[in-house]
Parts: C-alpha cells; structure tokens; sequence
C-alpha cells in the first residue's frame, strides 16, 4: 500500500482532530489555486451493502466516526451493525425508494452530526441533486461537486465535453429522448445497430441492443421501465453500437487543487447483458501507446470539467485499435477494489482525505508515483442462477463458507448462514478479489478461493465464473464485450452436489413429517448395527505402504470365480465351465429374490455393500449372486429412493469375481408393460455396461416371441442368456394335462433353437415336487445333455430342499438357494440345509458351513432394521396349500399385505380360494409377475365385491373389471398356452382393440436423445442410465429425480435413519465418499412454526450448527400458503424466482403456445417474463396483480 502523509495517515482520537485548525489554508503544490482543509469527523454512506462496509471500514482505519441508513427491509443486513451508529431512512416506504429518499437521509445527517456523505455506487450516487442538497445542508459530498455529476451524468453533456476537450466519441442523440417516436426516427436516419441506455444511470440497467427495426419499440419501452424503476427516471440515451469493442475504463482522482491523476485501466469486457461479470486490472495485451493515449484522453477531460474526487472514464477499443468515449462515472466504482490492489493505493481513504481538502501531492498521488505491480481480477459473486437465464436466487443463506487466502480479498455485506437475500436490492453478495505477478496466476488463485466457498440456500454464479477462469480465450487476456455470447461453454455446468446440505433437509423432513416410504407394519427398525465378518487383509510392503499414506486398510484380492472364466473366455466359454464342474453349483438369491419375498424388496444398497466384501471373499466358486433386475428396480426408485444402476455399480466395484444375475421379462424389461424393442435391446446393453452378466429372461406366460426378444436383447449386449421355463401344474400328476412333461420339452426344444447358453426351470411358487422335479429335469438333460440347467423355486410349502436335491440326482447343475436367515417361507430352501445335505456327495457344493453360518449372522441381525416389512408380521410359516394355490412366492406376501391394507386381512383365506378361482377362470396360465398380477387382482376383486365363478361368468359384460385383467385379456403381456378364455374375453372387452401378435413389436422406437433433451429441461444432471429409469418407469423415475435433487444421496444413511429418521441429541456418521464423512448431530426441532407452516430443525455438521427449515404438511394444513408448482410437471407453471407479479398476460382458458408469455415478474429490478412451457390451455392462475411470490410457487395449471 503506498504509505500516505504520515501526518495525515493514522487518527486515533478524537484530541488529533482539535490538533488541527478547521480554517487552516494553504496553497496547492501545483496549482495556485488555494484549497481549505477542514478534517472530516463523521461519514454517513448513502447507501447499503459491501459498498457501504467499504466505506465504513476505511472511515475506522483513518478515525472517523461511520454512520449507516438502513431501510425497513434491510433491518437484519450486516452494513447496518458494521456502522458505529445506523438509522432507519425512509419509512414506510418501498425497499428501494427508502434509500432515494433525499429529505430523509439529509434529515438524518444533519441530526446526528454528521460532516460529510458518501454516496457509494448505485442509488444516489449519481443524482446531481442529491450531491447538491448535501452541500446545502452544509454537509461535503465525497465525490464531484453537483455541477460536476450533473455534467457528467447527463449523457448529452458529457458527450458534449469529450467532443470540446478533442475526446473519440461515439453517434449518439443530442441529449435524452423519453418517446419511441424519437427512438425510431434516430435510427431510421443513423441506422442500426444501436445501444440505448438509460441517462440518468448505469451499471447494465435500462440497456438494450438493437439489431432490427422490428425490435426498436418494444426494446425501448423495456429499458425505459427498468431504468425508471432503477434510478426514477425512464429517459433514454442512444448511441451507434459498435461491434466487437474491448470495454476499457480508466480510474482518476482528483483534488479541489486541479491536480489528476490516473491510476491505470481496467478491462471490463466480459459482460452479461452490459453487467459487468469479470473485471482485470490492468487491461491485458493493450497496446502501450492505445494506452497511453487513452489515459491522457481520460486525464485531459477531468482537468476539463474541473473535475475532483474518484471518478473513472469509460472507453470502447475497437480491433484496430481505435478507441472512443462512452461516458464517465462520477462516482467510485464496484471494481475499484483490482485498482487498488495493483496500485497500493486506498481510493475511499483517497476520496475522504480529499473531501477533507489534501491535495493529491499531500499525499504522495503524482503521476510519476503511481506505479502497477502484477494483476488482480475481481468476480462479482451474485445470488443468480446461471442454469436459468440468470434468474435472481433469494432466501435464507443456509450455509456460507468462503474461499480465503493469500492473494484473495473479499469484499462483502450479508454473507453468513441465517442472512437473507431478499428480492428487493442487486444481487450482488460478495466481490472476490485475486491479485498475483500475472494473469494466470491471479486466475489461478481466484479459481482455486472460489472452488473453496459453499453457499447453500441460494444459487449463486460461481458455477459460470470457473467457467470463465477456465476458458483458454480469457486466460490469454483477449476477450472482447461478445466473449460470453460467443462461448455457449460457459453455460454448460456441471451440477453442485450440496450433498451435506440436502442430506440435513432430508433428516428434518423425516423428523418433522414422518417417514418418506411407506412403513407396512408396526414393527420398528432395530437399533442393531449388524456385525460385518472381516476380510483378509493385504499385508504386502506396497499394501502397508499405501495404509500408512490413505489410513485405510486394503483387503486381499479375492479369489477367481466365473467372472472370471465370463470375461476371458464369453458366454459359452463360461456355459461350457458350468457343464463341466463337478458337484452341485448355486446361485444365492439373498441380494435379490430373498429379500422380495421376505421384506417387501426393500433392502437397501446400505446393507447389500456392508456385506459385499466377505461375500467376494467366502463364497468365490458361488455361480452367481442374484441381485438385480425384477421388482428391485422400480422398488429402488419409487421407495428406496436409490438409483438401481449406481446399486449394480457399487456392487460390482466390491464383488469382482462373482458372476452377477437379474431378472428379465423377457419383452417387458424390468417393467410390468410392453416396450419398444430398441429400449429393451438398450436397457440390456447398458446393464452390460454397468456390470450385468447372466439374463434370466422369462415371460410371464411361456410366450416364445417374448422370450426371444428377451434373449436376443441379452445376447447381444454380450450377456449369458439363462432363457426360462416358468413351471406350473404337476407333470407327476397324469391328470394335469395342460402343462405336461412335453409341454415342457417342447419349450426348452424351442429356447435351445434359440440359442440360450443355460435353461432355467422357473418354479416361481414351489410347486416342483420331489418326483416333479426329478422327471422334468431327467427328460430335459436326456434331450440337451451339454446345455447347463438351472432351477429355481421357492420354499413356500417346506418342500425346497428336498426337491433341489432331487434336482441335482436327476442332473440340474445350479439350483437357487438364500442365506439360511433369509431362506425358508415364500423365500428360496435353505443354503446351509442344502450345503449340509450334501457334504462328502459326488454332489458336494465345496462350500464352507461356517462362512454360511457368518454370512447369515449378518443377515439375521440386518433383518431386524426392516421390521416394517416383515413378512412374519402375517405370515408365521410356509403352508402346503400353495400346491392348491399356486401363488408365487414373490407374490404370496405382497397378496397378503394387500390384503390387510384394504382390510381383507380376516379374509386372506377367502383371497387364496379366490386366487385358484380366478386363475381357473383366465384359462389356468403361467403366473408370474405381471400375469400374477393379473391373477391376484381379480382374486381381490372377487373378494371385495363377493363375487363367486359363476358370477363373473354371469355378469361379464357389466362388471367393471381391474385394468389389468382387461389388458391381459386384449393380448397386452402375450397371448397364454392355449388362447383366451371364451366367452369371457369377448363379453369384457366387446369392442375393445385385440393385440393378437407381440405387443412391443408395433410400438414406435424410443428417442432417447429427445427424452434425455426434455428431462435436461428440468434435471440438468439427467444422465443416460436416468434416461432409460424413465423408459421403463416415467412417473416413478420423475418422482425419484426430484426427491434425489431435494435430498441427495440418501442411500448412504444407515437404514433406520433412512426410515424412521435420527433422535434428538444422537449422532451419525455418513459416509458420502471416499475419505468423506459427515458427522451428524440432531439437536432439535422447534416447536413454534413460521408464518410459511415451516418448522425449524437444528443441527450440528462437523461440529458446526446448521439448520433448515420444514414445511409441517399436517399442522400447516389450516394455513393459508400459496401452493407450490411441482417440478417436472409441465402442467403447473411456477415462479421461476421471488418478485412481484407486474402483470398477468392470460386468463383461464386462454389457449397459449410453448414459449407465450404469462406473467412478467420483478425482482431485484429486473423484470422476468415466465413462459408457457407448453402450448395447451390455461386451466386455473392461481396469482394476482401485485402479489409477492416466492420461488416455485404456482402461478397457474394447463391443460
């Protein structure tokens, strides 16, 4: 900093201030002109925010005493508590009005004895008779006398100046016009294109650019409008606009003396619509002789107008190096801060000594002194959107931490956790300053403090500013005033993950209103964290060494499995290894099916990775673990609120040497409708991708084009095909006749035709018998003995084992097993009962019973957390009458919830009875799920309406049926072994569209670029696995995107905070990443709500409080809350940010078009026009005139 006049430089008390005369004169060092000194005392700053923290922190360093106004709404801003004294200014009357309010904040100086104002930046700044009533209230004016910032602010004026002291100047109007009329007769006789800016203000408001004379009108009225509700004045000035200028602006100061000086150029090219974004100081790659004659040219002009105080000089720089006049800002301005970082040099204390009447010599300012060390970037930080246009973000600061350093300074007002960004004032929170030896140094450390600030509660436009800092065009210094236009990059954002915060909003929601998935019995979660049985570790040099430099222990790696085989040698390579292998191989089911049948499907990621690593280690020589695919992913989306594919992701990183295997439907994916062929081939490619190997593909129904598809699709994204039979009937029973023994071969003839590396025999409810099972299995290995079968069943009757060992006398190479805690009921036999069963057989399984015995101690314990989904809650055994039934197993459960839920419970019997009625009545098909589902509605529809067999075949034509029974009926899921049941199917669908070949194969392609392109609308950070979630399940998957982007990575609570939520005054640990974990203390909740229903909870993060506030759903229900549009849904338009509703465009029952304007709104004067974002028609507005909206409320519905 350059070291000022000793004398003058330091006041501690006020006893210095008597020391010196308050009449003492003397003569100027280079002029003759004489100037009174008289020493400033007390400061009041005309204005709010950093720039007034500025001011007050350079009144404390030189001893004098800062005074603050403050509007009603600014009654909790920082400005006014930094001040040693603040008033309220301008009572009652609108937040910007307050601070314009002249009477007032002279009434206040005046009564509070105050020597001199400063008008900051902004507001009065430039309001030549604010200036003038100051210095008639007896009161200094820090900056140009009133005819000076009359001069000045007049654009007329001061083009009039430039053009007398032989200053570049730019076409333009001879003074301000205030009509279109005049806009358009300039330029119709100077041409296009122009620039209209308002004359009585600047910093980017009330400007417009005008290309087309089509435009001139409608352009003009709307910069008129904001430079009217900006400055109180709507007058336009125009010039000739010329293209692709540098915006170079020169700081000067000036003493009563007559002396200026320059303290060098700023380039202030990278703007956004005229607002300055980034500014460098010094100008970089300018020509030494453009700059030395701009300077002069800025200096020249001061000296002529007599001008004194700070000021700055603005100029366009052409790509010839050409330069011209734009205006002068009779004021300091925001950037000023890179200024003094380069210089030393302090220009408010400058501006105050000056005020006081120093002469600039006084104070070591000549020309010849003022020297530019390095450079310095200033960003202005604003609580902006830069994903939405820009849009203003206002509310509460829920967590601030800025970005420090050395080379970084910060300028700021309001910046902490719990401030409020109001709707009211600029958007601006906090100016970064960088300043190093060069440019890309100093870029450097701005990057670097701004990736280090977390703001939460409010978007910010940090994302575009390391845009900026980024780009390779700024780094080089040669950006002109089209830089961000012409670099659409700079919108592109990678979205911030605000984990923390939203993982906090997720608890408090929990807490306040209860669980977010639906709980579907009494019985709680557990407070057990279950025990995880170890892994070897790697105790190798290098093992150690890394353990020493990360803190983390490394496991071995696990053995080789089939993966491995898979990956080396393909699908029939691995086949081959499973035909090979001696004694009997199993697939453990406990990841997926187990946990479908016993719990609802609703065993999170949590707890299937906490125990991943042993199983890669224990159980390396398993087949595969099934563990994807089926109801696991509509469940993970819709209750779980986990992304299935970033499941099957984490899985594969922990277990790499298991095969992986899922549950296909065959044509319908993992949905429970029919899909384009090009989603079902996609779907399977991607999971490829994500670490799928084996496709169980099934059909609900045996449909051979379904299954095909099905394999097909796997085939060909490089998976093994496990093509399945599903089983039904009794082939030992000889009365069975539909589904015979031949039947069977038959089908498996046809799936080896199509070429399935394994064939399945899916026994989906336990149906297959000992003797079944030993008879359908012999005839198939007697027709294929080199293709590998695989059985699956369910131990619903108590039969499982039995019949699995019959399987594999009779030559199965795999059967099914789960865990012996997640095994027996409607999950699979037991794996420890089968293991045991075999020991020293020719079948051995070569599995330890000991690490069964852990592995299942683990699962015994985790099953306590899903208490709520207890299967036991109902169902306390498995029942032999599944063998009359038929139901699956999967379903079994899931029946039996329903059952209670819509109050059948008593009658569950009734239900089963009517399940083997109705599957009779549909033609006794395959049932699996969706034909299960088929089956298991009507039986419920029997049930709740009482309703016998010969009552629905009576009444056919006039019941109502469920939605299922009729698509089932059309031919939607496939056509069953047999055909339609008749008459029924023609008395329900009468008329009704038949489907009589697969359905998927006349449905057009999906376009997922074009589904991707409108989901990015609305979820930015939509990737391509998200893309398919909606493929398969739009609703659900929409629904999963906007609890994710609410709530963040819930998957990484542990499973009883994510269901029931945390206890007051308990802590957590969440592991969000690598090295990352938050440590989570709940502290309370309040109990008295706000005025929004919103109640708030507290937290400690890391040690540090943090809160958030909730909506109560059921205790806010009597208020009066305006409603909010629900994101995702282009039927409800919403509030794209806080403001007030100028005016409403349509009204209800308008027919719009995509784009048509609704609404204008206003907010931190700027004006927004929220759009239609379809066409269709105005079905409710739900605002008026003059409303105060908040963001995302609804402001109307389409139809």
């Amino acid at each position: 900093m350059q070291i000022l006049n000793a004398r003058y430089a330091l006041r501690a008390s006020a006893s210095q201030f008597q020391a010196w005369s308050h009449t003492k004169t003397r003569s100027a060092t280079t002029s003759q002109k004489k100037v009174q000194y008289k020493p400033i005392r007390s400061v009041l700053v005309a204005n709010r925010g950093e720039i007034a923290i500025r001011v007050f922190r350079a009144c404390t360093e030189l001893g004098i005493k800062s005074v603050a106004i403050y509007s009603e709404q600014d009654k909790l801003q920082m400005h006014r508590q930094k001040a040693d004294e603040s008033y309220l200014v301008g009572k009652g009357l609108p937040p910007v009005a307050a601070y314009l309010n002249i009477p007032d904040i002279i009434r206040i100086a005046k009564e509070n004895d105050v020597d001199a104002v400063h008008p900051g930046y902004g507001l009065l700044s430039e309001r030549s008779d604010f200036a003038q009533a100051v210095t008639d209230a007896g009161l200094r004016f820090i900056g140009p006398t009133p005819s000076v910032v009359q001069q000045m602010g007049d654009k007329v004026a001061a083009r009039k100046a430039a053009i007398e002291a032989r200053v570049p100047i730019v076409p333009g109007t001879d003074g301000p016009i205030s009509t279109t009329e005049q806009a358009l007769a300039f330029c119709k006789t100077h041409g296009l294109p122009v620039i209209f800016k308002a004359a009585y203000g600047g910093g980017g408001r009330g400007m417009r650019v005008v290309r087309e004379m089509s435009e001139v009108v409608s352009s003009f009225e709307r910069a008129s409008s904001e430079a009217l509700g900006a400055f109180g004045n709507g007058s336009m000035f125009i010039e000739r606009f010329i293209e692709r200028p540098r915006h170079i602006e020169v700081q000067l100061l000036g003493d009563k003396a007559g002396n200026v000086v320059h303290l060098y150029e700023r380039d202030c090219s990278v703007q956004r619509r005229h607002q300055k974004v980034v500014e460098i100081a010094p100008a970089p790659h300018l020509n030494p002789e453009t700059r030395q004659k701009m300077v002069e040219c800025a200096v020249h002009l001061a000296k002529h107008v007599g001008y004194e105080n700070a000021g700055t000089v603005e100029f366009l720089l052409d790509d010839k190096g050409n330069f011209y006049f734009i205006e002068v800002n009779a004021r300091l301005q925001v950037e000023h801060t890179i200024t003094e970082e380069i210089t030393g040099i302090d220009l408010v204390q400058s501006q105050i000594k000056v005020a006081e009447g120093m002469t600039l010599p006084e104070l070591g300012l000549t020309q010849e002194n003022i020297n530019v060390q390095g450079y310095a970037i200033q960003c202005r930080v604003t609580t902006e959107d830069p994903a939405n246009n820009f849009q203003p973000s206002t509310g509460r600061i829920e967590v601030f931490r800025s970005g420090e350093g050395m080379g970084i300074r910060l300028d700021s007002a309001s910046t902490f956790a719990g401030a409020v960004i109001s709707p009211y004032y600029d958007s601006l929170l906090v100016k970064v300053i960088s300043h190093a030896h060069n440019l890309p140094s100093s870029a450097a450390k701005m990057n670097r403090a701004l990736r280090e600030f977390r703001i939460r509660g409010v978007k910010t436009n940090i994302p575009f500013l390391l845009n900026v800092l980024e780009n390779q065009k700024f780094l080089n210094g040669s950006v002109d005033t089209y830089f961000i236009d012409e670099h659409p990059e700079l919108f592109m954002f990678k979205a911030s993950q605000n984990r923390a915060q939203k993982l906090l909003n997720y608890l408090g929601q929990v807490l306040v209103n209860g669980p977010a998935t639906p709980l579907g019995t009494s019985i709680p979660p557990s407070d057990v964290k279950p025990y995880i049985p170890s892994v070897p570790l790697d105790l190798s040099p290098e093992a150690i060494k890394r353990q020493e430099l990360t803190g983390e222990n490394t496991a071995v790696q696990p053995p080789k499995g089939y993966k491995q085989i898979l990956t080396e040698g393909g699908p029939e390579a691995f086949a081959k290894a499973v035909r090979q292998h001696k004694g009997l191989q199993l697939m453990d089911t406990t990841f997926r099916d187990a946990h479908q049948s016993l719990l609802a499907t609703r065993v999170r990621t949590y707890d299937l990775l906490g125990v991943s690593p042993y199983v890669a280690h224990n159980f390396s020589n398993l087949y595969a673990l099934e563990n994807w695919g089926g109801a696991t992913f509509d469940v993970a989306l819709r209750f779980l609120h986990e992304c299935p594919w970033e499941r099957l992701r984490d899985m594969r990183a922990l277990i790499p040497n298991i095969p992986f295997q899922m549950l296909l439907r065959g044509a319908n994916a993992v949905g429970y409708t029919n899909y384009p062929d090009n989603a079902v081939f996609k779907f399977c490619d991607m999971a490829v991708k994500a670490g799928m190997d084996i496709f169980r593909v099934f059909d609900s129904l045996n449909y051979l084009p379904n299954l095909i598809l099905g394999m097909e699709a796997a085939g060909k994204a490089g998976g093994v095909v496990e093509a399945a039979i599903s089983y039904t009937g009794d082939v030992s029973d000889p009365n069975r006749k539909k589904y015979d023994l031949k039947y069977y071969t038959n089908l498996a003839d046809e799936l080896v035709k199509a070429g399935t590396h394994v064939l399945c025999i899916k026994d989906m409810a336990g149906l297959l018998k000992p003797q079944a099972a030993k008879l359908l299995i012999t005839a198939i290995r007697n027709k294929h003995p080199d293709v590998p079968i695989h059985v699956h069943t369910h131990d619903t009757s108590g039969a499982g084992v039995a019949s699995m060992l019959a399987c594999a006398e009779a030559g199965a190479d795999v059967v099914d097993v789960a865990v012996d805690s997640m095994s027996g009921l409607t999950s699979q036999p037991s794996m420890g009962a089968l293991v045991a069963s075999l020991q020293g057989t020719k079948f051995d399984t070569k599995i330890s019973l000991q690490n069964i015995s852990e592995y299942s101690a683990y699962w015994e314990q985790a099953r306590t957390l899903y208490g709520p989904f207890e299967a036991t809650a109902t169902m306390k055994s498995g029942n032999a009458d599944v063998y009359i039934n038929e139901i699956p197993g999967g379903q079994y459960t899931n029946l039996q919830f329903q059952a209670f839920s819509l109050g059948l419970g008593s009658q569950f019997e009734e239900v089963k009875k009517a399940y083997r009625e109705a599957n009779l009545i549909l033609g006794d098909i395959i049932k699996v799920t969706p034909s299960s589902k088929v089956v298991g509605d009507l039986a419920q529809f029997m049930v709740q309406n009482k309703l016998s067999a010969k009552d629905i075949e009576a009444r056919a034509e006039d019941l109502s049926f469920p939605k299922s029974v009729v698509e089932y009926l059309q031919g939607a899921i496939g056509i069953p072994h047999g055909g339609f049941p008749e008459p029924l199917r023609s008395k329900v669908l009468k008329d009704m569209p038949r489907i009589e070949d697969r359905a998927g194969k006349s449905l057009p392609p999906l376009d997922f670029e074009k589904m991707k392109k409108d989901l990015s609308e609305t979820y930015p950070e939509v990737t391509d696995e998200d893309v398919m979630s909606a493929a398969m399940y739009p609703q659900v998957a929409n629904d999963f995107f906007r609890i994710r982007h609410k709530y963040g990575p819930v998957k990484h609570f542990d499973t009883k905070t994510f269901l029931v939520g945390p206890t007051i005054g308990g802590t957590i640990d969440v592991n969000i990443a690598r090295g990352k974990t938050l440590h989570i203390k709940t502290v309370a909740v309040s109990e008295e709500m706000t005025a929004a229903g919103e109640r708030e909870v507290f937290f400690e993060l890391n040690g540090q409080l943090r809160s958030v506030f909730i909506r109560d759903v059921n205790a806010s229900k009597e208020m009066k809350i305006h409603p909010k549009a629900i994101k995702g849904d282009k039927n409800q338009v919403g509030a794209p940010m806080p403001g007030t509703v100028l005016t409403i465009k349509v009204k209800e029952g308008d027919k719009v078009d995509k784009g048509q304007p609704i609404a204008v709104l206003s907010a931190m004067k700027m004006e927004m026009i929220v759009q239609a974002p379809r066409a269709g028609i105005v079905d409710t507005i739900a605002i008026t005139n003059g409303q105060k909206l908040e963001g995302d409320d609804l402001i109307c519905t389409l139809k």
